[in-house]
């Protein structure tokens, strides 16, 4: 843009800012100068900065600035002046106390201030009796070189300060909340060569800013300026609220699911061993509880259970109930089925769902649940995570269904038809299988668990056997695979730079 018409496209407070960038290139000068708010001057700069009239730097520097008490004594007057002020050929501590109205603590801070002036002269007897000096007299007159300090233009760079200065600003950092000295960040300006040339523009100052409907009835635009506006010009970048990316993800697969016909089950975080693993036919001894590295509630320990369920699940276990299974014949704890938990698994909804009286048969249910377990943070392993999962409750149901089930998942979900079904094991599943999926990154990974529930599990919740379709999906890996990520913590990344820049599907 030529320099007529760059000086066109100023704005008010860009024009100024401008006008005093010859003189000074501080921020907090610039601010004197122009006496403008600090937002002011800092977004001026920044469409300086945009329009290539001026570069910004910024530098790390050790600044000066005046506290809480300097504030105060700025505006009514150090102590000891007041201190001075007060005293009458030989006067009283407690008379100057009371006249001057200082605290005790401002007292003690003023004698000793003065007494290392030599301005005062001090008599011990019953009480301390206090009297002026030629230097304090001349210090009455003349002024305290604190008090000259405190005058001068704060924030103030340490370095700039003379030896004078710097043995005034000593004596006031050892006194209470007067002065202090902190590392912040400069900003200087400097003006490129456009800025230059634009200084030596006629800057104009009644340029018309906006066309208002009083403007065109008097026609008092005639004959007037218009200011220029550059719509091409980089200007800095708007973040508009929106969703987590992972929180409008989790929408979309709920979405997803109701549009396919299921329903969606909860279930509380706070579980017990009885929902959670017990009511699964997963046995008190078994390995496979080691893998689900369990949180256990201190308190309270144990929760409340329906006792006719819990003894139906406990033959189950030591029997097999009714189903002509031998059980995993042991003596199953009643007491250690109470206990509470964080849920490990989704499955437990599953489970909950099927015991209950608002099941429907035939019924599809799913859950998008948050679940945890111990493990070592990295890239791919978090200590809680989302688990979705469900069940599908009809008669004749059979492992084709199921993996016809979970081929629609990988192609819904994962967007892909590139996957494996592989023999897995699951203590409530048989047969069981795992579903792997090809991230074109990361190559094979395991997208989750299914199976068909194995009678222990279904008729003591449900009362009768009945095909169901159990799976559960790595929500979590799912995300990863649309949302372009391929770490797992940024999930649930609180990085606003990120966040701002997320992929949201």
């Amino acid at each position: 843009m030529e320099i007529k018409k760059l000086a066109e496209s100023l704005n008010p407070v860009e024009r100024k800012v401008l006008k005093v960038l010859d003189n000074f290139d501080y921020f907090h000068d610039i601010m004197k100068a122009t006496n403008l708010k600090d937002v002011e001057v800092s977004r001026a700069l920044q469409w300086l900065q945009n329009k290539n009239v001026v570069e910004l730097k910024e530098q790390q520097k050790e600044m000066v600035l005046l506290d809480e008490n300097g504030l105060k004594y700025l505006k009514s007057g150090l102590p000891e002046r007041k201190f001075l002020d007060a005293i009458e050929r030989k006067t009283s501590v407690s008379e100057i106390a009371k006249k001057a109205g200082l605290s005790n603590e401002e007292i003690a801070i003023s004698l000793g201030a003065l007494k290392s002036k030599a301005a005062i002269e001090m008599e011990k007897g019953k009480e301390l009796l206090v009297s002026i000096t030629g230097n304090g007299k001349h210090l009455l007159k003349h002024g305290f070189p604190e008090e000259q300090f405190l005058r001068e233009i704060f924030p103030k760079e340490l370095s700039s300060l003379n030896e004078e200065e710097k043995s005034v600003l000593e004596n006031l950092r050892k006194r209470k909340k007067i002065i202090r000295v902190e590392l912040s960040k400069i900003i200087n300006v400097e003006l490129t060569e456009t800025g230059k040339k634009l200084l030596k523009e006629k800057i104009e100052d009644d340029l018309i800013e906006k066309l208002s409907p009083s403007l065109v009835k008097a026609s008092a635009w005639k004959g007037k300026k218009f200011r220029r506006f550059d719509v091409k010009i980089n200007v800095p970048s708007i973040f508009g609220g929106r969703k987590q990316h992972y929180r409008r993800f989790l929408d979309e697969v709920r979405q997803k699911f109701v549009a396919l016909g299921f329903k969606e089950m909860t279930g509380p975080i706070v579980e017990t061993d009885f929902w959670d693993m017990d009511s699964l036919f997963m046995p008190q001894f078994h390995s496979a509880r080691e893998i689900h590295q369990a949180y256990y509630v201190k308190e309270p320990k144990y929760g409340k259970l329906d006792e006719a369920l819990v003894k139906r699940v406990k033959e189950a276990h030591e029997n097999g109930y009714e189903t002509g299974s031998k059980g995993w014949r042991y003596e199953f704890d009643v007491k250690r089925t109470h206990r509470h938990m964080l849920r490990t698994q989704g499955t437990a909804s599953s489970a909950r769902m099927l015991a209950s009286k608002e099941l429907q048969i035939p019924g599809k249910y799913f859950a998008i649940s948050r679940c945890f377990r111990y493990d070592i943070i990295d890239a791919t392993h978090l200590s809680d995570f989302f688990q979705t999962e469900g069940i599908v409750v009809e008669e004749n149901l059979n492992f084709s269904h199921l993996k016809g089930l979970l081929k629609m998942f990988a192609e819904e979900f994962a967007e892909t038809d590139q996957i494996k079904i592989t023999p897995g094991y699951f203590p409530f599943t048989e047969p069981s299988a795992e579903l792997h999926a090809k991230h074109p990154d990361l190559g094979w990974i395991e997208l989750g668990g299914s199976g068909i529930f194995r009678p222990e599990v279904v008729k003591p919740l449900l009362g009768r056997e009945m095909p169901v379709l159990a799976w559960g999906i790595g929500i979590d890996r799912i995300a990863m695979f649309k949302l372009g990520i391929r770490d797992i913590r940024q999930l649930f990344s609180h990085d606003l730079e990120f966040l701002r820049s997320a992929k949201i599907v």
